[in-house]
């Protein structure tokens, strides 16, 4: 699955550059999409992302391209890589800036883990 989203002012901190948490808070988002997609009828639950690596600082105006794709799905568990690239408007050329693997857990109406 692809998602775009367009870096504005707000979303900076006060050097300029795209502040990490609306990256995380964005990577989570296209995550529960693919999963809720994946799985509808089910509730989901962020239980986990590895490792935390920003590659390439982020600037006003980027276009941001998120690569959704599932990893590895078990009894109550699914994993998806989570790929965010900036897209260059004058050429369409992009490059990876973020990646993580992220972890939803299937969950009942109280909260527990629930088969997939």
């Amino acid at each position: 699955m692809e998602n775009y989203k367009l870096v504005l002012p707000e979303h900076l901190n006060h050097y300029g550059f795209l502040f990490g948490g609306h990256l995380l808070k964005w990577i989570d988002e296209v995550g529960y999409i693919a999963v809720t997609l994946d799985y509808p009828g089910r509730n989901f639950v962020t239980v986990a992302m590895d490792k935390v690596e920003f590659r390439k600082s982020v600037r006003n105006g980027t276009i941001l391209a998120f690569v959704t794709e599932q990893k590895h799905k078990g009894n109550t568990a699914v994993d998806y890589s989570v790929k965010a690239y900036t897209e260059k408007i004058e050429n369409g050329i992009r490059e990876m800036a973020f990646s993580t693997n992220i972890t939803f857990v299937a969950v009942d109406s109280e909260g527990h883990k629930q088969p997939i």
